[in-house]
């Protein structure tokens, strides 16, 4: 083969076709995102070193903001407290989530399609709501446990103290128990059931099959999602901003947001950036490890075989007691907290059940309402609905493609990247994108929805090309190569051969990222102003107004708004059997 003939068979093997406008226009779009994801987080750690704010224009670079970091002491403090949160929100989390799995997957429980839909339901219901409602069960003035102890046994002092950095972590564990459910949920299924048998024949009590054969087998998932479980508590934000910041606790994520935001002084950038930078490389750190356990599941794969089947232990006597743990976990993650906010909404002033409070039970928090700004902050929200979940899946979809589809060089690179807001939290981005908008811009485009669509598109393009992903590789070539063949653009191909095939897992994926959009407070709070309102940052901006009664309301009508979507999703899912059912 001459040399000239190689160079065009190269070329042909690493570009596209010159007349595909469709395809150019696909990577364009995958080109442009991947480097908004790959600078934002590489110019916090440029900002860090930078001594001037992102609006000078000239400055030093040194080591300043680090060392002010670390010579704060109230710095220290925060880091323990986050640690602290994060080690009892992996406990708690894993404590549910795990047990609850496995009596769903390896034991006859009755109605198991029940918990997956409880879950599911409880995977999506915002964290602030479930802080909320501890606060009022919980809180050492105000809350209805301590106030009925304080009275009932004469107590000095509230016998209870949510508003602690341990009982931050028990309400954000509970909230993430779904998550310990759903990714131990598929790894305890794949357990060869013939290892445990063994053990059983060999004269093996419960107790020790379960010490020595299921939960050495389970580890590496259970581990893998240790380490993910708290990488979102290290950046949590909405329940220790609820539960902490009016008692003075902060975490990473309440303490950024008090750097970017204070009360008094200038916002602290330099700062801001250099707490970032150690962030992103902790979470950096942790997804290796992350990575690495994945790398390593090979060794524990023991399913072989068409004969492989779950073994089912019968509960018996002891599906009375499973439930009881069930229905602790349930009542203690959703259905108490959720009645407490119900029971808030209706009082002039939160009080103890009585007879004089059943007598006050009104709508009148519901009519004094800030009605306009409502109003405005749920069109806003939305929108945002619409066009994130709209926008992300088409991105993801061009990724896909890029990936999957065409022989560009380093196409590889560009899944890599789409993967990045996975690992880095959804926290840096938003800080990100702010400090960039103050220094690119001058600020020119805060206060719009188009900065929070940009960032939250960038947030969820992870989890939507996961999807895309895996829906195209399931699509032959051969389908595409026909409409090629008979002279169709990749534009009309991929609108009616590939989107068709990919509808149920491409409205799968705008469901969910929906959900998520409509519930969104973390990267919200930090790109809004009075113009761009959610109803997200309206509730926080009403709770730390001391509106509570009013900040109950909102809680109850954003999560009524969402029961129409969670319905959506839950059908869905059921469909395509996601929740264990068909």
């Amino acid at each position: 083969m001459s040399m000239l003939a190689l160079s065009r068979r190269r070329h042909a093997e690493f570009s596209l076709p010159r007349q595909d406008v469709w395809a150019w226009v696909m990577l364009v779009v995958v080109v442009c995102f991947s480097l908004a994801i790959v600078v934002l987080p590489a110019m916090m750690l440029w900002l860090s070193f930078r001594e001037a704010n992102p609006i000078e224009s000239v400055s030093n670079y040194s080591f300043l903001h680090y060392i002010q970091v670390f010579s704060d002491p109230f710095l220290v403090e925060v880091v323990a407290n986050t640690l602290v949160f994060s080690i009892v929100t992996l406990i708690v989390a894993l404590f549910f989530g795990v047990p609850a799995a496995w009596l769903v997957v390896r034991t006859d429980l009755p109605g198991k399609s029940l918990v997956y839909t409880f879950m599911t339901i409880g995977l999506l219901l915002p964290g602030f709501a479930s802080a909320m409602g501890w606060l009022f069960l919980l809180h050492p003035r105000i809350g209805l446990l301590n106030q009925f102890a304080v009275k009932m046994f004469g107590l000095s002092e509230a016998p209870f103290n949510i508003a602690s950095v341990v009982g931050m972590g028990w309400v954000q564990g509970l909230s993430l128990a779904p998550i310990a459910f759903i990714m131990n949920a598929a790894v305890l299924r794949a357990i060869d059931p013939s290892l445990e048998e063994s053990a059983h024949i060999a004269g093996a009590k419960f107790s020790q099959v379960m010490r020595r054969v299921t939960l050495p087998l389970a580890w590496p998932g259970i581990l893998a999602a240790g380490i993910y479980i708290f990488t979102i508590g290290f950046a949590a934000f909405d329940v220790p901003a609820i539960i902490g910041w009016s008692n003075k606790i902060f975490t990473f994520s309440t303490f950024l947001m008090v750097q970017l935001q204070p009360t008094q002084d200038l916002p602290q950038y330099g700062q801001v950036a250099a707490l970032s930078a150690i962030v992103i490389v902790i979470a950096g750190l942790l997804s290796w490890w992350y990575g690495r356990l994945q790398k390593q599941t090979h060794r524990y794969q023991v399913v072989t075989g068409k004969g492989y089947r779950p073994r089912i232990l019968e509960l018996g006597r002891h599906t009375g007691l499973a439930w009881l743990f069930l229905g602790v976990f349930f009542t203690f993650a959703k259905l108490l907290p959720l009645a407490i906010i119900l029971w808030a909404s209706l009082l002039p002033y939160f009080q103890l059940p009585s007879a004089t409070a059943f007598a006050s039970l009104s709508f009148a928090q519901y009519r004094n309402l800030p009605w306009d700004i409502l109003i405005e902050s749920m069109r806003n929200t939305g929108i945002l609905m619409i066009l994130t979940p709209t926008v992300t899946v088409a991105v993801a979809i061009c990724f896909s493609w890029i990936v999957l589809r065409s022989k560009v060089r380093g196409r590889g690179a560009f899944d890599f990247i789409a993967f990045l807001p996975h690992a880095v939290p959804n926290m840096i981005f938003g800080v990100a994108v702010l400090l960039f908008v103050l220094f690119a811009f001058k600020g020119a485009f805060l206060g719009t929805l188009t900065i929070l669509l940009f960032v939250f598109v960038v947030a969820r393009l992870s989890y939507a090309t996961r999807m895309t992903n895996s829906g195209l590789i399931q699509i032959h070539k051969d389908l595409e190569e026909a409409a090629t063949m008979s002279g169709v653009s990749t534009g009309t191909t991929i609108r009616h051969v590939i989107v068709p095939l990919l509808a149920p897992t491409l409205l799968y994926a705008w469901l969910w990222i929906a959900l998520l959009t409509f519930r969104e407070l973390t990267l919200a709070v930090m790109l809004t102003t009075r113009d761009n309102l959610t109803m997200p940052v309206l509730l926080w901006n009403v709770w730390t107004s001391n509106g509570l009664g009013a900040s109950a309301v909102i809680t109850l009508l954003l999560m009524a708004m969402m029961i129409p979507l969670i319905v959506l999703y839950w059908w869905l899912a059921r469909k395509r059997g996601v929740m264990g059912v068909t």
